[in-house]
């Protein structure tokens, strides 16, 4: 599980940072070869590239060797089909232009060189005119020019700085345990990034799945590259000129998160590892009797018999399924981890059945490749074919009718332990679609496929039931497949820094369910930072504590008296802001922008905006901003324009200032955008506890606002077909009056009978009257009686804030608070 060798890392770079040399062969001069209604095709002496309109601002372009390879296929893309629009093909003996509505994508012949513009002429981005595209053997690469302005972000997993402007990274998924903020790479890599200039951005996706690299001037200052070891250079140009527009149109090449259970989106305790059984009862037992909500409990390694996957240790366990039910009932929720070595024991089932179905991945010999894990001596399940898939599913049956919820799929880089290089001989052979390729080219979607083949057994074992998958490695789309996390940090205040980075780094590549071990994985934190990361974790994507085997207890309650209770609060507000949550995911998976955000994505014009690395936006209408130094009690929050609140007293600021706000231990510096209009419910101790009622929708003013409301029943893919409630917010503010509208609601999902609730807040002066479709509403006396009231409303002079309530019967309605 340590880091890959820093002496091979650096050799590697290297041999990507020495364009000048003799060996890189560039693509030199070409001739257009054929033409199409949206492609042309340009040929070499030694390559041939084409160049594809995809969509107005999304260009395909591939470099391959002659002749041509007759196999076109990704891992990562989803989309093939593409709507229809106008493309332009004109050509002259030095260049040849093809104008989309949006960009005007010019090819010089001689040497050939692309450049991108908009249509009115600005240069986003060209190849550099001294480098361009070349190749070095089975390499390939592109330099392009640098403008001393432009900043880079994304590439999945990183722990540095988001702006990867001046470092060089490489895409090769690496179990790195022990690993720090410059460690490079990590566990899962995306060779996508987001370049911003002048607050306009583009994306460039590298679909090659070798061993990668990208240098951002880390080599020479005016020039950016990327490249891998093999395979061809196939790149995706996405123009925005918005950074919202950017991921929307990657995520839809390569896929989004789909809505996951709801479930999942509550508090989750884990360690390495929680046995015996009587030991998982306690830790659920403490939650319960403590009122602190969770709705999953992990099982690591320790629950099997021998880490051999799919079975049991019943001297530990020895009722699983009982113990489970009874879990259940308690409102838990149960993931076990599998891993991809299984056991080489010849009286092993799955070892059997894996033998018998030619199943594991094997040498160039024809033998089976075996390497040492947990298990000791392991083989490994060839992902890359349907059929091993397929079998792979079919092994959850027996965890899948003991009640089993969730799978963590672990070790899948793959880490192996007796190996130099921390993972499989880079000649082991894969089917990947009948080629028999390499390891070389396997690696970085081994983890990938190990959760694509998870997840679609899973939903044939349940169908119509969301799977819920947790996956350490994947590549570019394998949030299709799995939530991610981290993988295994360190209990230090850096790495409660580094993990709001490497979130909002693996938001902006596409995976938007993403989280870090709360409290670290490595060592034990102290009471401060335990309580200051959970603080932060709240808003994570994936909510999970996670530590060691060896280390402290690291539980909520671990801390003494104090910390339990401001821990059970931090808790208790992620339960509150579950619809908000799970709006935020329901618009990620329409769109693919993340849950947890960095700020570039709303404010790119913003200078300071850009430049913050510790604040992220929680979906689109708050702002959070950690405290991540230790003992710290007060803390400096950036805001960009616009009107913001301070959650916890309501204050309003004015944006594009930098203020000082008062950071008490358990008080995480949290704001509102003006306008948000932010669903809540009541705290439950789990999410299934008991249906949302009220259903409150707290309600920033800031002039005109609206947002949409998603409901569905949390579990199943009905909503698919329409099983879905989706209604329309609507706030009008005049000097007279508050007008809010709710429209009947969308689709065929019904909840069950339940209240609304309008929190009108920064209202300085009571109604004179609030009126329900042109209705006088009575005036309760308290807040107590309000809610004892089927309708009614309240003032609350103290919080300057407005209270409704009645009955929601998902039709339109409109209220009126006259001022």
């Amino acid at each position: 599980m340590s880091r890959i060798s820093p002496f091979l890392a650096a050799a590697f770079l290297l041999s990507f940072a020495t364009p000048g040399c003799a060996k890189w062969q560039s693509i030199g001069p070409v001739k257009v070869s054929k033409v199409d209604a949206n492609q042309v095709t340009f040929t070499g002496p030694r390559s041939a590239v084409t160049v594809t309109a995809l969509a107005p601002g999304v260009i395909r372009v591939r470099m391959t060797a002659r002749p041509r390879p007759k196999t076109d296929y990704s891992w990562a893309v989803v989309k093939r089909q593409w709507k229809h629009f106008p493309v332009t093909i004109t050509g002259t003996p030095k260049q040849e232009d093809i104008r989309t509505p949006e960009l005007d994508v010019r090819a010089s012949l001689h040497p050939f060189r692309l450049a991108f513009y908009t249509r009115d002429g600005w240069l986003i981005s060209q190849d550099d005119p001294d480098l361009g595209m070349a190749r070095d053997g089975s390499g390939v690469r592109v330099w392009k020019t640098m403008p001393s302005n432009e900043q880079y972000f994304g590439l999945g997993e990183k722990g540095g700085r988001l702006d990867k402007r001046g470092h060089s990274y490489v895409m090769w998924n690496t179990d790195a345990a022990g690993w720090g903020a410059t460690t490079d790479p990590l566990y899962e890599d995306v060779p996508f990034f987001l370049a911003l200039r002048s607050g306009k951005a583009y994306g460039i996706f590298f679909d090659n799945t070798y061993r990668s690299s990208f240098d951002f001037g880390a080599t020479f200052p005016n020039r950016y590259s990327f490249g891998a070891a093999g395979g061809n250079l196939n790149y995706y140009f996405f123009y925005g000129p918005a950074p919202k527009t950017v991921i929307e149109e990657f995520t839809a090449l390569v896929g989004r998160t789909p809505l996951p259970p709801r479930w999942s989106l509550g508090y989750q305790q884990s360690r390495y590892s929680y046995y015996p059984a009587k030991m998982v009862r306690f830790i659920a037992n403490n939650f319960r009797l403590r009122d602190i909500p969770c709705d999953v409990i992990y099982l690591d390694i320790h629950y099997m018999n021998g880490y051999r996957v799919f079975t049991w240790n019943h001297h530990r366990f020895p009722h699983p399924r009982a113990m489970i039910a009874a879990l259940r009932k308690q409102g838990f929720r149960v993931v076990t981890i599998l891993d991809p070595g299984i056991k080489l024991d010849p009286n092993y089932w799955v070892y059997q059945q894996g033998i018998a179905g030619h199943d594991f991945v094997t040498l160039p010999d024809g033998k089976v490749y075996v390497g040492d894990v947990w298990p000791g001596a392991s083989v490994f399940p060839d992902f890359t074919s349907p059929r091993v898939r397929d079998w792979w599913g079919t092994l959850y049956r027996g965890l899948v009718s003991d009640g089993v919820s969730g799978f963590w799929n672990d070790m899948n880089e793959p880490s192996i332990f007796n190996s130099a290089s921390r993972t499989m001989p880079l000649d082991a052979v894969f089917y990947d679609h009948g080629l028999e390729s390499p390891q070389a080219k396997i690696h970085n979607v081994f983890g990938m496929q190990m959760s694509r083949g998870t997840r679609d057994g899973v939903l044939r074992l349940r169908p119509n039931r969301r799977p819920f998958v947790l996956t350490r490695a994947t590549y570019a789309g394998g949030q299709r497949y799995a939530a991610v996390w981290t993988g295994d940090n360190s209990a230090t205040w850096q790495h409660l820094r580094i993990s709001i980075r490497e979130i909002l780094n693996m938001g902006l590549s596409g995976l938007a369910f993403a989280g870090a071990d709360i409290g670290g994985f490595a060592k034990s934190p102290t009471p401060d930072l335990y309580t200051r990361w959970l603080e932060a974790g709240i808003f994570y994507p994936l909510c999970r504590t996670h530590t060691n085997f060896g280390t402290a207890e690291q539980d909520p309650w671990s801390y003494g008296i104090r910390r339990e209770n401001i821990n059970r609060r931090s808790i208790d507000l992620r339960y509150r802001l579950l619809p908000y949550l799970y709006n935020a995911f329901y618009q990620s998976s329409q769109t693919g922008l993340p849950i947890m955000r960095a700020l570039l994505l709303d404010y790119p014009d913003d200078p300071e905006a850009v430049a913050q690395q510790d604040e992220f936006l929680f979906g689109s209408d708050f702002l959070v901003a950690p405290v991540v130094r230790d003992g710290a009690r007060a803390w400096r929050v950036y805001l960009p324009e616009g009107k913001w609140f301070n959650f916890w007293n309501d204050r309003f600021y004015d944006g594009k200032q930098t203020v000082r706000v008062n950071a008490p231990l358990g008080r995480i510096p949290l704001f509102v955008r003006g306008g948000a209009i932010v669903p809540t419910q009541q705290v439950v101790q789990y999410t299934g506890q008991a249906p949302i009622d009220p259903l409150t929708f707290l309600i920033y003013p800031d002039g005109n606002s609206s947002s949409e409301y998603y409901e569905d029943d949390g579990s199943t893919l009905d909503y698919q077909h329409g099983d879905y409630f989706l209604r329309r917010i609507s706030v009008e503010q005049t000097p007279s009056r508050v007008s809010v509208q709710i429209s009947a609601r969308q689709g065929s999902y019904q909840p069950p009978a339940r209240s609304l609730v309008l929190k009108i807040f920064n209202q300085r002066h009571s109604p004179k009257r609030v009126l329900l479709d042109g209705s006088p509403v009575a005036r309760e006396t308290s807040l107590a009686s309000l809610k004892k009231a089927a309708t009614g409303w309240f003032y609350d002079s103290e919080k300057n804030a407005v209270w409704l309530r009645f009955p929601d019967h998902a039709t339109a309605i409109t209220a009126q608070f006259e001022k």
